[in-house]
């Protein structure tokens, strides 16, 4: 997918005494990580792949008793707070946690970062880009917090769960205040307090994953389209990935919760969930006394009363006969499936330890084409990793005109500190992963282009989300299967499932005349 295509689909409008700690005498800039460690919940040590292989399946508590502190209450009446969200869509579920929680406290949500008192940068690990981007702001926040000292800056999410990179902002960004991680989000309204009362910057970070906390308050983002996580964490270990360590193994919500959770959205008028896990397809398998997967869970939300269920992000080896046969029933249960492949070649795949094969990824798309024969597949895809040959690059080339993909991620290949594949040299030239990019995107947007021209003329159901952010005048939405389109209607169609004649079909976008019926209203 290129920056064209990620456009199209948002389219809618929805070393002085201050770098000293008390009782310390050592600069900063001489601190080795035994003296960070003091800022962990456990000695915390830089991202190990070959000892997170092997960590046990501890035993991971299910708390309900999340509550905000008497001492706190309404700590944040008559204050802001803006946090800027980078990343997947489980850093987007992340945030809206901690909105909640904000929100409880008393702070009122802008989108101004003059008018705010606390900002947080929810940030992501998976790509140096993404960290660039990240110190970018950090930067560019600086003037602010010279201008308002009082304002709380904190920086969590992925990138904190690194070492190297709380070193970094503690070294060198003394305007950052607050500093946690993936695991501990349920602690924010004590790191806030110390944060205000405290002298020092505020460091948690838990190098343990955190148990499981079900209460959580959540501020989502309208009333029509809702994340739901069911798992946490990953045990792929694919070479390229720094997310085992970041989020920590995985670990299953029960599933009591989830439906319970999805009830109350459909109670609610939401029209779409998406269900969400780092690998969201090995949910249950660590489920204790129960045999029950994603495809148990499907087929029991298959039966709740919410027009359109999705689920993201799935790994090809947990993608079992069982789910499939679930998903070809139909109904609220979509037939587009994201299978990131991330390479055509088998040896490339070995190399990134993906467990599979081209012929055994090819066998396990033949099956879901004939349990459902209109899916709409898409995937993610990396180029450029080490040692990848110009052959190699061709068999991506050959496998994503064979399998038909209608969208593709597309990503050049970028080290991440404490994987194996950061050891390995980097020895695919730049100029060379780009020429492979622009090709893949060519390819990428042709197939696109194709699948969209094959709707014009066809009615489609598109679930309505608000105006386009190009045009005021034009409503937007997505279909079943995930593709934008643009129409003229009356505002009363927002949140509502309505039909649409496609008249014009563009590369990652569709036109379109509303229909006068409108289907699957609740």
């Amino acid at each position: 997918m290129n920056e064209q295509q990620r456009k199209e689909m948002n389219q809618i409008n929805q070393g002085d005494a201050a770098d000293r700690k008390s009782g310390q005498d050592k600069p900063l800039q001489d601190k080795t990580s035994e003296d960070f460690a003091k800022y962990f919940e456990t000695t915390y040590e830089p991202p190990n792949l070959n000892k997170a292989r092997k960590r046990g399946r501890d035993k991971v508590n299910v708390h309900y008793d999340f509550g905000i502190p008497e001492d706190i209450n309404n700590i944040g009446v008559g204050k802001k707070f803006l946090i800027r969200t980078y990343g997947c869509q489980m850093n987007e579920h992340d945030t809206e946690v901690m909105a909640g929680i904000l929100t409880e406290l008393g702070y009122e949500s802008t989108n101004t970062t003059e008018d705010a008192d606390i900002i947080l940068l929810n940030t992501c690990a998976i790509r140096e880009n993404a960290e660039n981007k990240v110190f970018g702001e950090i930067g560019h926040l600086k003037p602010l917090k010279l201008e308002k000292p009082d304002l709380i800056l904190g920086v969590c999410g992925c990138m904190s769960q690194e070492e190297s990179v709380v070193n970094r902002i503690l070294k060198k960004h003394p305007q950052i205040d607050l500093i946690f991680g993936t695991h501990n989000i349920h602690r924010l309204p004590h790191l806030i307090k110390e944060s205000l009362f405290g002298k020092a910057k505020v460091v948690e970070v838990w190098s343990k994953e955190g148990d499981i906390i079900e209460n959580l308050p959540k501020v989502r983002k309208g009333k029509i389209k809702a994340w739901v996580n069911i798992m946490y964490g990953c045990d792929k270990f694919c070479t390229y990935c720094i997310v085992p360590m970041t989020r920590g193994k995985e670990r299953s919500r029960r599933p009591e919760d989830i439906i319970q959770e999805v009830r109350h959205l459909a109670a609610q008028g939401y029209q779409e969930i998406t269900l969400l896990g780092q690998n969201v397809n090995a949910y249950g398998k660590d489920l204790e006394g129960i045999t029950y997967g994603l495809g148990e869970l499907m087929d029991d939300i298959h039966k709740v009363d919410i027009p359109r269920v999705r689920f993201t992000t799935s790994h090809p080896r947990d993608f079992d006969d069982h789910l499939i046969e679930v998903l070809a029933q139909g109904g609220n249960l979509l037939d587009h499936i994201h299978l990131p492949v991330q390479s055509g070649s088998s040896e490339v795949l070995k190399l990134m330890n993906r467990k599979y094969t081209r012929e055994q990824y090819l066998e396990l798309v033949a099956k879901i084409r004939k349990a459902m024969p209109n899916a709409t597949m898409t995937t993610d895809i990396i180029v450029g990793f080490p040692n990848e040959t110009e052959e190699q690059f061709e068999e991506t080339m050959t496998l994503m005109e064979e399998v038909g993909f209608e969208a593709a991620y597309t990503y050049i290949y970028s080290p991440r500190d404490g994987t194996p594949a950061a050891k390995k040299e980097d020895n695919v030239p730049m100029d060379v992963k780009k020429q492979r990019l622009y090709r893949l995107n060519d390819l990428v947007n042709k197939q696109s282009a194709e699948s969209m021209k094959r709707l014009e003329n066809t009615v489609v159901n598109v679930l309505v989300e608000g105006e386009s952010k190009r045009n005021p005048d034009v409503l937007a939405g997505y279909t079943e299967k995930n593709k934008l389109v643009n129409f003229k209607g009356p505002e009363s169609s927002i949140g509502k499932i309505v039909e649409v004649k496609i008249t014009e079909a563009k590369t990652w976008s569709l036109n379109g005349i509303m229909v006068e019926n409108t289907v699957g209203v609740n």
